[in-house]
């Protein structure tokens, strides 16, 4: 066995744990640090929603097909159901919990939801805010994007209720709201008045 072997051995035998056994992890939760002992099979769903009591974060297929639990982890779009909590250690997380701003103001993709009717039972909802949340920071031509475009990209995640066209309205609607977002913040201070 070369030393490189033994090391990477050793170093798997020093993390594997027994069903009983607790993992200290810290991580940053919508902003604020976190530090708990949990097991090392805890899900993060199960983690956010039992042990932090962030509830917007929904379960629903538990295979990662559905999207519902679509959580942030350092600004990248990911399911809480096949995470394991001990994976965020040293991470950020955010969650739907976290999109408005610290005022209460809506985020574009929230207020787009809302005034496009984008929800019906609102169980697929967070799932959908978040992942949309994350398009908006990758596409910068959704105002003006065909709807077949937009579904393809909202296709990781299933509404049962709404026909997705609201939803497809929202992407766009938000688009636009997070573009006069932007062109608010890049005024100078003289044109902001």
């Amino acid at each position: 066995m070369t030393e490189s072997t033994t090391e990477t051995t050793a170093a798997a035998e020093a993390t594997e744990y027994g069903p009983d056994d607790l993992v200290e992890i810290e991580v940053e939760v919508n902003g604020t640090v976190v530090r708990e002992k949990v097991p090392p099979r805890l899900l993060l769903s199960d983690f956010l929603r039992h042990r932090l009591r962030l509830t917007g974060t929904h379960v629903g297929c538990e295979h990662g097909v559905c999207g519902a639990c679509t959580v942030h982890i350092d600004g990248e779009p990911a399911r809480s159901c096949l995470t394991f909590a001990v994976q965020t250690h040293g991470h950020r997380v955010r969650t739907v919990e976290g999109l408005a701003a610290e005022d209460g103001a809506l985020h574009p993709v929230q207020r787009a939801f809302k005034e496009c009717h984008a929800l019906q039972c609102g169980f697929c909802t967070p799932g959908f805010l978040m992942s949309v949340s994350h398009l908006l920071t990758e596409r910068d031509d959704l105002r003006t994007a065909a709807d077949e475009d937009i579904r393809e990209q909202i296709a990781g995640n299933i509404c049962r209720c709404t026909g997705y066209m609201n939803i497809v309205s929202a992407v766009r609607r938000a688009a636009e709201l997070a573009g006069e977002s932007a062109d608010k913040t890049e005024s100078t201070p003289d044109e902001r008045g």
